[in-house]
């Protein structure tokens, strides 16, 4: 009977919203299922996709021509790298967030995971024979010449002898003339297991031991003993260990008596590090209550959405550390999530000294192999817990029972690329698909979040006091406005900030210094001709690094030399205005020489090892003083920093975003619990121009519930989530006069599909960064009490645009986007 034919829908990793179906080779039949990698042809060129359903000629659409159906080249995966759960969950983020499948699919692995496909070209019989006819070498094509061997050559190796533009030339031509083949093979260099030379004992081997007629060598028996204390070892570890050279393992080996082998070899992400021990801390009552609440539904195996509203201070890391713990014992698997990579290492750390090596750790600032090795323990159920930031939702674990998002209403939940997906409600989900419990914690709620807890879809579980009862530190708004009347200038630091950091290094205690915004100074100015130097890509001025004499904008990464003239007027009046952390660095290190003083933000987190070094020797207390941006306000736990001093809050307050207010509110009042966490006291300064701002005062009095009235007031008023859902529109391209044709044309569709006015349409008009990377933005933002009717809105009207002509890829829709800027 002959093998039904089968085909698999493909996922691509372009941005294209649909599947390609592909037909599967009969020699591949036994590998094809969902969730394994497959490449496939596209267009021209070969790629990595990933099928996400398999089916027969009778189960088809039987409208799809058959003959049009291109045959699909190599499956990858004997086992599917995606597990049915995540195949489920990464669709569903794909529909929600109108984000290319494939794209989400590509997110979701490790990055490197996905081969690149590489062209290779091999001499045809025709032009084997061609070349046999040429009677002078000299003159036969210097291509033909190349791989007259035979053997299969590399496209991109053959531009490196030839150059790129003849050897392209070259191999088309003698493509269509049939001398050349093209042979596509994924790439050789794609991330993948690390193996490593091992030793150990031949079970004969004891034997010959017991002989009284074997004699060994010290180095001998010392090898022996070794191995006889470990089942195996690494060759390297070993030859250490037993202090001998390899040619005495050699002489073991060749008489029988060990064995060489290959194992995979595990790359750490904290290899080597020493953890904090284990501690079991006798657990509040406010604790204790809490985690009954949530022992319930975990127990049950049960979906349930908890808000953990601890004030800073309050453990709510413990309640996540025993809700862990039961998860195991229960025989499910848990997955806590962090809003930054500067908080992994000392939660991964705490984690690891409760749980050992069933804890994995994601995040983007581990090396490839790194993030291979932990996604690899992970899908062979080594590792039950993993921690990580946004990406780790995507983390293959089996029989998830709890979802921890830690910091949940922290923005960089959100990715800002494509695929534009939520972190934390993308956590929510795959708790409800899965039977799971989520916690989201956090002492500065999302007003979404706290919304949710009052209308009841979340539970609310409040950790109102602080642990043993410490009184939370107290704050103090300085107006700037009064400190530049006295001294008739402005000043970056009130005297009273300075003396109280000098009083609190007088007493032996740590300080933390905050300002959220990185670089030297904020921007160049020329006093001759009043020209600020712009980047040449994006509506912003670039911003000073001292320390690397460059300016850099902070949105592309557009880099050069610092000038010594003005570019306009070629003035020698160079200024450097405003403060970033690198200058408040230097300027505290001026003012008070005796201090230790180190920098956390953008620029140091991007030396790993360094800033993790750097948070151990605050912890150790060799450092009295961390400067830093908003990477310092959440999740650090410094029982001796007595002071916290916040130079200047007034730029948050002031972006054209409603969640402004919220942000700057949440910040403040993280970095204040940043004081006073052992026994003593903590003191909060926090210096601004606007003093009387309702956020403000707030965040000095911890009043979360006197802001949340506030604030949700406003957001009813003027109708903005959580009251409405929001999704932007962005055009953006090259042509100014392209992108607000293309808007308008946009604004006419939406008005056209919103017929029944259920919608609210805002815009076009130009972004708040109304040029980024080189591309010219307008925006549309679009209101609606039906997030079902937006989203239809929206597609409708997107299709139409693009049937009149609008370029597709120049369309940017955000569902419940964290930031209109």
């Amino acid at each position: 009977m002959p093998t039904e034919a089968l085909y698999a829908d493909v996922a691509v990793p372009v941005h294209v919203f649909q599947t390609f179906s592909y037909r599967i080779p009969t020699s591949l039949h036994d590998l094809a299922q969902p969730g394994a990698r497959i490449v496939v042809p596209l267009g021209r060129r070969q790629v990595t996709g990933y099928i996400v359903a398999i089916q027969t000629t009778s189960s088809r659409d039987a409208s799809i021509d058959d003959a049009a159906v291109k045959e699909a080249t190599e499956i990858l995966d004997s086992i599917p790298v995606l597990t049915p759960e995540l195949l489920e969950l990464t669709r569903w983020v794909s529909e929600y967030y109108g984000a290319p499948w494939g794209e989400v699919i590509k997110a979701a692995l490790p990055p490197g995971i996905s081969p690149s496909i590489e062209q290779f070209v091999t001499l045809t019989e025709v032009g084997r024979a061609a070349l046999q006819h040429e009677t002078d070498p000299a003159t036969a094509e210097p291509l033909m010449r190349l791989i007259s061997s035979g053997e299969i050559h590399s496209v991109e190796a053959l531009s490196k002898s030839l150059g790129r533009t003849q050897a392209l030339k070259a191999v088309r031509e003698f493509e269509r003339a049939g001398m050349l083949k093209r042979v596509f093979r994924p790439s050789t260099t794609y991330v993948r297991a690390k193996r490593q030379r091992a030793v150990r004992l031949v079970s004969r081997g004891e034997d010959a031991e017991k002989s009284a007629i074997v004699r060994f060598t010290p180095g001998q028996q010392r090898i022996l003993d070794q191995l006889k204390q470990s089942p195996s070892l690494a060759l390297q570890a070993l030859l250490v260990a037993a202090d001998v050279g390899a040619s005495t393992v050699n002489t073991l080996e060749r008489r029988g008596l060990i064995e060489f082998f290959e194992q995979d070899l595990r790359r750490d992400p904290l290899g080597g590090e020493s953890l904090p021990a284990a501690e079991n801390y006798q657990l509040t009552t406010d604790q204790t209550a809490v985690l009954t609440a949530i022992e319930e539904p975990l127990r049950k195996q049960t979906y349930a959405a908890f808000l953990l509203h601890g004030v800073t201070g309050s453990g709510k890391t413990e309640v996540y550390i025993r809700a862990m713990r039961l998860a195991l014992e229960l025989g499910r698997s848990a997955l806590m999530l962090v809003p930054e990579i500067a908080m992994t290492p000392v939660f991964s750390r705490r984690l690891r000294a409760h749980f050992g090596d069933r804890v994995a750790i994601f995040h983007s600032s581990l090396s490839r192999g790194e993030r291979f090795d932990e996604w690899t323990r992970v899908r062979n159920g080594e590792a039950r817990i993993v921690i990580g930031t946004r990406s780790a939702v995507f983390a293959p674990v089996e029989n998830l029972g709890l979802v921890v998002v830690d910091e949940e209403h922290e923005s960089s939940y959100r990715q800002q690329d494509s695929p534009q997906y939520n972190g934390r409600d993308t956590a929510i989900v795959r708790a409800q698909k899965a039977g799971a419990v989520v916690v989201l914690g956090s002492a500065t709620p999302s007003l979404e979040s706290f919304h949710n807890a009052r209308t009841g879809k979340y539970q609310y579980l409040p950790l109102p006091r602080r642990i043993a009862n410490r009184p939370m530190a107290t704050a103090r708004l300085i107006d700037m406005r009064e400190v530049f009347d006295e001294q008739k200038k402005p000043q970056i630091f009130a005297n009273e900030l300075l003396r109280a950091i000098e009083e609190t290094a007088a007493k032996g205690e740590q300080s933390i210094v905050l300002l959220n915004r990185r670089g030297y100074s904020s921007f160049v100015l020329c006093r001759s001709c009043g020209e600020t130097i712009q980047c040449p890509n994006c509506d912003v001025t670039l911003t000073y690094h001292r320390s690397e004499r460059v300016i850099v904008c902070h949105y592309c990464n557009h880099r050069e030399a610092a000038p010594s003239q003005c570019p306009s007027c070629d003035g020698k009046y160079i200024y450097y205005i405003g403060e970033g952390t690198e200058q408040i660095e230097e300027l505290l290190q001026k003012r008070f020489p005796a201090l230790r003083i180190a920098r956390i933000d953008r620029d140091t987190v991007s030396r790993r090892k360094s800033f993790e070094q750097t948070l151990q020797e605050f912890s150790e207390g060799r450092i009295d003083m961390l400067v830093g941006t908003q990477m310092l306000a959440k999740g650090h736990d410094y029982p001796n920093v007595t002071l916290v001093g916040v130079v200047s809050v007034d730029t948050g307050l002031a972006l054209p975003d409603f969640r402004a207010a919220e942000r700057t509110f949440q910040l403040i009042t993280q970095v204040a619990g940043r004081a006073g966490r052992g026994e003593l006291a903590g003191k909060v300064l926090i210096q601004t121009y606007h003093p009387s701002h309702y956020a403000l005062r707030h965040a000095s009095a911890q009043d979360y519930q006197g802001f949340y009235d506030e604030e949700i007031r406003h957001r009813q008023n003027l109708g903005y989530p959580p009251f409405v859902s929001l999704a932007s529109l962005l055009i953006r391209g090259p042509e100014l006069s392209r992108v607000r044709a293309d808007a308008l044309t946009l604004r006419k569709e939406l008005d056209q599909a919103n017929t029944e006015r259920m919608s609210r349409v805002l815009g076009p008009a130009p972004a708040p960064l109304a040029r980024l990377k080189g591309e010219h933005r307008y925006q549309l933002l679009i209101k609606s009490r039906s997030r079902k009717q937006l989203r239809a809105l929206a597609d409708q009207a997107i299709r139409a645009a693009v049937e009149s002509g609008v370029n597709a890829r120049s369309l940017n829709l955000e569902i419940d986007p964290v930031s209109v800027m």
